[in-house]
């Protein structure tokens, strides 16, 4: 008896996965003639739009982390979505590496991750550990990566997020 126990813990910790999503922040304002506001621009009615449906979406997937880049437009997209789990924002640098996905995939719980176009896909490619993606259209806003982490191995699917 006292083998068989361990034996089933061991075989109930390889069955176990997480997923990790992965996307970018929702639409930001138009900084128009405010210098000021284009470097860190606030979400525009369409982008706080979809933050809310976000929360929605992941309302669902027993989120249990939070990321995001220090920037107004990544911290409102997923504000919605950590109120909803009541978790706080973790921040992460604007240069993912290969420690941040360490750091993600060892949480063993699903997690959401808030980037930006030319961070997604650095964020991804570190999780997978392969470089398969690049860089995002400066309009795409709807992509969702799902990266499902099952013991050392991490398998990536892509989806789209469309707002009513």
């Amino acid at each position: 008896m006292k083998k068989v126990i361990p034996l089933i813990a061991i075989v109930f910790c390889i069955s176990c996965s997480h997923k990790i999503y992965v996307v970018r922040h929702a639409e930001r304002a138009d900084a128009g003639t405010n210098t000021m506001m284009s470097n860190d621009p606030p979400l525009s009615a369409e982008g706080t739009k979809r933050s809310e449906y976000l929360q929605q979406y992941f309302s669902s997937k027993k989120i249990g982390a939070v990321y995001s880049t220090n920037t107004i437009r990544t911290k409102t997209t997923v504000k919605p979505t950590a109120d909803y789990f009541e978790l706080p924002v973790n921040i992460y640098g604007p240069k993912p590496d290969s420690a941040f996905a360490k750091q993600i995939k060892s949480l063993k719980k699903n997690v959401l991750v808030v980037g930006h176009s030319n961070t997604v896909d650095d964020v991804v490619n570190l999780l997978i550990n392969k470089k398969q993606l690049s860089d995002l259209p400066e309009t795409e806003y709807n992509k969702l990566y799902i990266i499902t982490v099952k013991g050392k191995k991490a398998k990536l699917k892509e989806g789209k997020i469309y707002t009513n």
